[in-house]
């Protein structure tokens, strides 16, 4: 009888303090395209943006509208670019040649990655934890292309997930700041 109260403690005490709560965004750290860390925990209080990104993809034009909702929300929103060579060689750049290009091409400031890989068997576990509701509690979802975007809440889970061809500025995501 001990033994059966003991364990009804212990299971009460584990349900009351969120051990079986599903993990945030804010569990992840990051390489950052500059070799400083980005700590996701950072971010609390405002809601993200994690778009993968190429330099030579007929959507990096997207990098303009991606600066321009970072300028417009960065109260309350921060985008983070994760390049990844995937889809058609379309990122074959280094670190540092993705930096060059983003700020001198684009302007970005929005705060960009270390380049990773968004599937396969070398996926990032970032990227395993977005595409999996076994892991994010939410939506599967599989990343086709490059500019997928994924939006979390300001808590840190996972609320959205849109496809290349829904642009930064569209309704589809504004509509959710």
């Amino acid at each position: 009888m001990i033994r059966f109260i003991l364990a009804a403690i212990v299971f009460v005490s584990f349900a009351f303090t969120g051990i079986h709560k599903q993990p945030t965004v804010y569990n992840f750290k990051v390489e950052g395209i500059d070799g400083k860390t980005i700590n996701f925990a950072k971010f609390k209080g405002k809601k993200i943006l994690i778009v993968n990104t190429a330099s030579k993809c007929g959507y990096t034009k997207q990098y303009t509208e991606l600066e321009e909702l970072y300028e417009k929300y960065k109260d309350k929103l921060v985008i983070i670019g994760f390049p990844a060579n995937n889809f058609g060689g379309q990122e074959p750049g280094t670190n540092a040649e993705i930096k060059e290009f983003c700020s001198g091409t684009y302007n970005v400031t929005f705060p960009m990655a270390a380049k990773i890989s968004v599937k396969g068997d070398d996926m990032h576990p970032l990227y395993q934890w977005l595409t999996s509701k076994a892991k994010n509690g939410v939506l599967d979802a599989e990343v086709k292309w490059n500019f997928n975007k994924f939006l979390l809440n300001e808590k840190g889970e996972l609320v959205a997930y849109f496809p290349s061809k829904v642009t930064p500025l569209s309704e589809e995501i504004t509509s959710k700041l």
